[in-house]
Order: structure tokens, then C-alpha cells, then sequence
């Protein structure tokens, strides 16, 4: 029995050997990464966007040295090692192609793809190429999930029976115009949901059923989905069920419950945040790790340095997050949408 709970073998962000970035597409994301950049061995080179305006304006506020008008300027950097494809994620299939025929390693964001046909694609272009691709599921690679990792690989739990994620946030059109557009894969579960649907994925492996209602928009993007996912081969009396939505808010928290105690994630942020980690036994006792590393957005500084040790050992893929995961996550990404009835007019 655990009296304290794992250090985590993430490597410190200076530790990592440097990697020559260029961005594509300086949005939101792109903006919270080079913050977390400046706390790390990183180095962005280049940015890229669809005006030149809004790339000057990127490069002038983290110093980036060269600033392109388009992304296919960016890519043909012969100085840029590996491309950040920071676009929301209707874009990402596109994007990540190009960037892999420059002969770029990419680290693509969250959701990967919109489907896993796409998703396909990406993986084997990447592959065929030979170079590094990476799904920027951010907390794969942070102090935080490799304290939970240590924990499951134990067997601390004994038999996994129950996982459980959320993430319910109030997001106005205002606010996030292209979350309520169909043409942008907009919705709340390839935004949000992709959290809880890559949690249960991390705990338990990839489910055989899946079990899936929601509420839609009257243009047909998703507003709330619940799902409920079973038959995991190497869990088979688990039952995970995830929610979503972007018309209210709620704690954004998940647990890991097994025979013999329960993982337990919250926190400031999110679950998917830093924060810390509680085990807590059936008698109710508990043991906790504290938060570890950078606060919030700048966690964000480990998938840019794992990434460069990938490339530095001349590994062209993550453990922490394989691409044969990422795909079957856009597989059940796509059941849910499927069994809801959300399509994409561009699918």
C-alpha cells in the first residue's frame, strides 16, 4: 500500500534538447504555447499565418525571428525542424499534410483530426515519411498524468470498475464563433469533449461499445453529449462515462475508481490541468501529490520538450501518446457523433 505517491519522471522543461519551431496559424493556443515556450530550452523561429499582419504582430510579441504570410512559406523553411499546427482542428488534416511533405516533424493539437479517416491519413503520411507526429494532448506529457501513469501501472487500484470525466463549460458564440459552426467541426465535443474521451482512452484502453445521447443546435452542432463506454479488453468490468456541454458550466474534475482506492483529479484549472493527484482508500484515508511544474497554460512548455527528445533519439513516436491511440480516440470520437447524429457538411 502506497504511503506516498510517485515522483514524476518528467524531465525539467530546460533539460530538453532545443528544437527549431515554426507555428502555424498564431491564434489563442499558439499564443498560451510560446508563453510556455519562454519557460523552456525551446526556441520558435518562425510563425506563419494567413496575413502578414497578424504573423508580424506574433513574431514582434515573442521575438520570433521570421514571420510568413502563408503556411505553405512556413513549412518550406529549410532552417524550421519541426512545425506546431496550432489551427482549429477542421483545419488540422490539411495542415498537418503539409507540414509532412516539407520533411517536418509536427506536433498537431487536440482534436488530431475531425474523424479518424483523417486522422488515418495523418498517421500514414507521418510514418511513410518518417518523421515525428505527435497528438498535443498536453496532459499525457506533464508531472501530473505521469503520477496517475505510475499509479494504474502499480495495480494501486485493484480491479478498475468505474471512470468518470466531465467538462462543462459556458462558451457563447460570441465568445467562440466557430464552436457553433458546422463547416469549422464546431460543437462541444470535438473541443471539449476530447478531454473526458481521451481520459477514459488513458485509463482504460479503447472501448468495443459505446453508448452515446445529446442535445444538438438547430444548425446541427452538438451542445451537450453524454456517453457511457464499456468492453475493454484489459478491463472488462470497467464502465466509463463522460459529459460535455458549452451551455453551462460545472467543476471540470475526473476519477479513476478501482477495488481498492480511487483516483482523484481537480483543481484550479481542470482535471487535464496541473494540479494535484489524491488516492483515496475505501476507509476514506488519503494521500496526496501537490502540484508540480508551471501553473495553468504554461504545462503547455511539455509537449513542445517531449517532442524534442523524440527527435533528438530519432523516435518518430510518443508512448505517452501513440498514434494507434489517437486514431481509435477519433474512432469513438466519430461512434458518439455517429449514435447523436452530428455530421460535418464537409465530411
Amino acid at each position: 500500500m502506497m504511503t506516498l505517491l510517485p515522483t514524476s519522471r518528467i524531465p525539467d522543461s530546460y533539460d530538453a534538447p532545443p528544437l527549431r519551431w515554426g507555428v502555424l496559424a498564431p491564434g489563442g493556443i499558439a499564443t498560451s504555447m510560446a508563453r510556455a515556450m519562454q519557460r523552456s530550452s525551446q526556441r520558435i523561429l518562425a510563425v506563419g499565418s494567413r496575413t502578414q499582419s497578424h504573423a508580424d504582430e506574433f513574431a514582434a510579441r515573442f521575438g520570433v525571428e521570421r514571420s510568413y504570410s502563408s503556411y505553405e512559406q512556413l513549412v518550406s523553411d529549410p532552417d524550421v525542424d519541426a512545425v506546431y499546427v496550432a489551427s482549429p482542428h477542421s483545419a488540422h488534416h490539411a495542415q498537418a499534410l503539409l507540414a509532412i511533405a516539407a520533411g517536418k516533424h509536427v506536433l498537431v493539437e487536440k482534436s488530431f483530426t475531425r474523424n479518424a479517416a483523417e486522422a488515418r491519413e495523418v498517421v500514414a503520411a507521418a510514418r511513410a515519411a518518417k518523421v515525428a507526429c505527435v497528438e498535443a494532448m498536453w496532459p499525457r506529457f506533464a508531472p501530473r498524468y505521469d503520477i496517475v501513469r505510475q499509479i494504474l501501472e502499480s495495480g494501486e487500484l485493484g480491479e478498475i470498475i468505474a471512470v468518470d470525466a466531465t467538462h462543462n463549460r459556458l462558451i457563447t458564440e460570441k465568445q467562440a464563433p466557430r464552436m457553433y459552426d458546422p463547416d469549422r467541426a464546431g460543437g462541444a465535443l470535438l473541443d471539449l469533449g476530447i478531454y473526458p474521451v481521451s481520459f477514459v482512452s488513458f485509463a482504460l484502453g479503447t472501448p468495443s461499445r459505446v453508448l452515446a445521447a445529446g442535445q444538438l443546435l438547430p444548425n446541427g452542432v452538438d451542445r451537450t453529449i453524454a456517453a457511457v463506454e464499456t468492453g475493454f479488453a484489459d478491463h472488462p468490468g470497467a464502465v466509463a462515462t463522460i459529459t460535455t456541454t458549452m451551455a453551462a458550466p460545472s467543476a471540470v474534475i475526473a476519477s479513476i475508481a478501482g477495488t481498492e482506492g480511487r483516483i482523484e483529479l481537480d483543481g484550479s484549472m481542470f482535471f487535464y490541468g496541473p494540479g494535484r493527484v489524491r488516492l483515496v482508500r475505501p476507509d476514506g484515508t488519503s494521500v496526496e501529490a501537490p502540484e508540480q511544474g508551471p501553473s495553468n497554460h504554461d504545462a503547455l512548455v511539455y509537449e513542445a520538450c517531449h517532442m524534442a527528445h523524440l527527435v533528438a533519439e530519432g523516435a518518430t513516436e510518443s508512448p505517452y501518446m501513440p498514434l494507434d491511440e489517437t486514431v481509435s480516440i477519433m474512432e469513438t470520437m466519430d461512434e458518439i457523433r455517429r449514435q447523436v447524429g452530428v455530421a460535418f457538411p464537409s465530411e
